[in-house]
């Protein structure tokens, strides 16, 4: 390849894409640079070719009989360029990296992974606990769940659960809440980064302005439910982390009543990168058993 060390790529790729729009202003759009850079670009290398490649008219370029037997090659050339690259930075589609919250890995997510893998056998999981929020542009993340207002930056967010709220205890405490304010004379498990507080049910319990006592503050969700599994107090919770347990009996939501926290559970994705058919099964596969898991909370 000693003929490319006498000649700029830079150069070659404006006289391509020149050649190829005829005209100064649709390659300098292309390229993202001023007419007046690619014309350098295109004299430059003229001059290192020893060849005049185009004619400036009031029509655009006209590629004189050396372009017309050059560009054809030098077009092949960068197309080939362009497939390896893209094939460079293809990803596995067979790979699927979710980021979730460790929380929601725990107590939703993964006991559910079986199901997926006999409805998608093609498709290996990765899941990324964390509660950083991971940049969806330039991490190797496909897709996220998080749960807030949706309105982060740099992402497209996409609904996927409202959020509510509600008390959940064990079997033995239920027993003894027989109307809403009974609850005030328990102690709390509290969450202490939760992003609502027991205000949020209150006012939908008409229990606005009260107080309880707190028994334990943790800084998990998770542990919180263990902690409540345990029978050491109420703690307010919600449908994705509290359904399971609630529905294999070993806690129990004593009143019907369900508020919202203003969140949501949302999809999260790089704003511009293609919606891939791996990702989109995914998107379908939680939908459902979101769905499927709510219908057996209702039914309760």
């Amino acid at each position: 390849m000693k003929n490319l060390n006498v000649i700029h790529l830079n150069g070659l790729r404006a006289v391509e894409v020149a050649g190829r729009l005829g005209s100064l202003q649709a390659a300098a759009d292309e390229l993202g640079v001023t007419i007046g850079a690619v014309s350098q670009q295109i004299i430059k290398t003229e001059r290192q070719l020893g060849r005049t490649l185009f004619t400036r008219t009031p029509r655009g370029l006209v590629a004189s009989e050396f372009a017309d037997r050059f560009l054809p090659r030098l077009q092949a050339g960068f197309e080939i360029l362009d497939q390896a690259v893209g094939a460079a930075r293809k990803r596995d589609e067979g790979i699927l990296t979710i980021s979730v919250a460790p929380v929601f890995a725990a107590r939703w997510l993964v006991a559910r992974l079986d199901r997926f893998a006999r409805h998608h056998p093609d498709i290996q999981l990765r899941i990324d606990a964390t509660t950083r929020l991971v940049s969806m542009e330039t991490s190797d993340v496909d897709i996220g769940i998080r749960v807030g207002r949706g309105d982060w930056p740099g992402v497209h967010a996409e609904l996927l659960l409202a959020q509510e709220v509600f008390p959940v205890c064990s079997p033995g405490m239920a027993r003894q809440l027989a109307k809403p304010e009974d609850i005030l004379n328990f102690p709390a498990v509290i969450d202490g980064h939760s992003m609502f507080s027991w205000e949020t049910w209150f006012r939908e319990a008409g229990l606005s302005g009260r107080t309880m006592g707190e028994r334990h503050v943790f800084n998990e969700a998770s542990i919180c439910l263990d902690a409540a599994i345990a029978g050491q107090g109420p703690m307010l919770a919600w449908q994705t982390l509290a359904g399971d347990s609630l529905i294999e009996g070993r806690l129990v939501a004593p009143f019907k009543i369900r508020a919202r926290s203003g969140f949501g559970h949302y999809f999260v994705t790089a704003p511009d990168r293609r919606e891939t058919a791996t990702v989109r099964a995914f998107k379908a596969w939680v939908r459902a058993e979101i769905a499927e898991s709510m219908k057996r909370i209702d039914a309760l």
